[in-house]
C-alpha cells in the first residue's frame, strides 16, 4: 500500500486549511484523533485514533480501521464482534490533525466494546463539589464476555 497522503510540511498554511490535497497532520506518535458518528442520527458512537496505515486502509476498503494503542497495532472495527462500520463519509477539520467518520454500524449495532450503541453511555454529574458517572441506560446489545 502507498502513502496517499501530501506532506502536511510542504504546505502553505492557507493550502492546508483551504486546500484539496489531504495532508494530515499526525503527532508525534503518528496519530490522528478520530471521532466517529452514526450515519442518518449523527449519534457520537467512539472516539479513537489512526495512523496512516489505519486511514489508507479505512478509505481504500470503505470500512473503519484504527490505531489500537493498547494493543500496539491496526484493528479493523468489528472484526472480532461482527460490529463493522462501513464508512459513508470522512470529514477533517481545519487544519488536519483529526477526523470524523460518518458511518454505517453493521451487526447488532454496537459500536463500543461493551456491548452498547456508543462509547458515550456515562455523563459526568456533580453533586456537592464532587464529579461522579452516571449511566444514561444505553442497554447492553451484546454479552462482551460471549464475544471477546
Amino acid at each position: 500500500m502507498t502513502d496517499p497522503f501530501a506532506d502536511p510540511t510542504t504546505l502553505s498554511h492557507a493550502e492546508l486549511e483551504e486546500g484539496t490535497a489531504l495532508a494530515p497532520r499526525f503527532d508525534a506518535n503518528g496519530l490522528v484523533t478520530a471521532i466517529t458518528m452514526e450515519a442518518g442520527s449523527n449519534e457520537l458512537l467512539m472516539l479513537a485514533h489512526m495512523n496512516a496505515q489505519a486511514l489508507a486502509l479505512t478509505l481504500e476498503t470503505g470500512f473503519a480501521h484504527y490505531w489500537s494503542r493498547s494493543r500496539g497495532k491496526i484493528w479493523k472495527k468489528g472484526e472480532s464482534s461482527g460490529e463493522l462500520q462501513r464508512l459513508i463519509e470522512m470529514r477533517i477539520d481545519c487544519d488536519q490533525d483529526a477526523v470524523v467518520l460518518i458511518v454505517e454500524q453493521t451487526g447488532r449495532g454496537a459500536a463500543c466494546h461493551t456491548g452498547r450503541k456508543s462509547c458515550f453511555y456515562r455523563r459526568v454529574v456533580t453533586n456537592g463539589g464532587t464529579a461522579a458517572l452516571e449511566d444514561i441506560g444505553l442497554p447492553r446489545l451484546f454479552d462482551p464476555a460471549e464475544v471477546y
